[in-house]
């Protein structure tokens, strides 16, 4: 119980603070005056400044663009054509600036099917290959007239000739 008393008093000047609705550091100068000390705002009014340009920059520009073009250039509308003219396929976008974006940025349905369909050609081609290859071999395994996949080059081969040469040498040279 003494230790709580002690606390207690130790613990009056935080008391007060609460109270009073304040817990900045004070420094206190010549003359009675004080000078709270608080927490530098500089990143924060990095971030604002820098939010702020970004926006301004952008932005504003960017709706500004948007504006104009819908004022000035409207959306698209039916009209006949020429019966010898096939509209491309950005024609048939209403915006404006879906027709931009289409036009220049995105690949189109025959675009598209074209790429689909070179692809399905190299599979294809591929696996022809494939199946020419394994004939190939097959009929290479079958006849054993052709060396180049079945052949292992064996050390003792070479050693074996060198025999077979010396032994017939010998044999040459033996009397009769």
């Amino acid at each position: 119980m003494i230790l709580l008393s002690t606390l207690r008093g130790a613990a009056a000047p935080t008391r007060a603070a609460l109270a009073r609705g304040s817990l900045q550091h004070t420094r206190q100068m010549s003359d009675h005056r004080t000078m709270n000390i608080t927490a530098s705002r500089f990143q924060w009014n990095k971030f604002k400044d820098m939010l702020h340009l970004y926006v301004v920059g952008t932005a504003v520009p960017l709706l500004g663009g948007i504006f104009l073009l819908n004022v000035f250039v409207g959306p698209a509308t039916l009209s006949e054509l020429p019966e010898d003219r096939t509209p491309e396929e950005y024609e048939y976008h209403k915006s404006p600036i879906t027709r931009f974006l289409v036009r220049y940025f995105c690949a189109g349905r025959q675009m598209e099917y074209e790429k689909g369909m070179q692809y399905l050609w190299e599979v294809e081609h591929k696996r022809q290959l494939r199946k020419i290859e394994a004939r190939v071999r097959e009929l290479m395994s079958e006849r054993g007239d052709y060396k180049a996949w079945y052949f292992a080059p064996d050390a003792t081969r070479k050693y074996q000739r060198i025999v077979r040469k010396e032994t017939e040498e010998l044999y040459e040279r033996r009397p009769a």
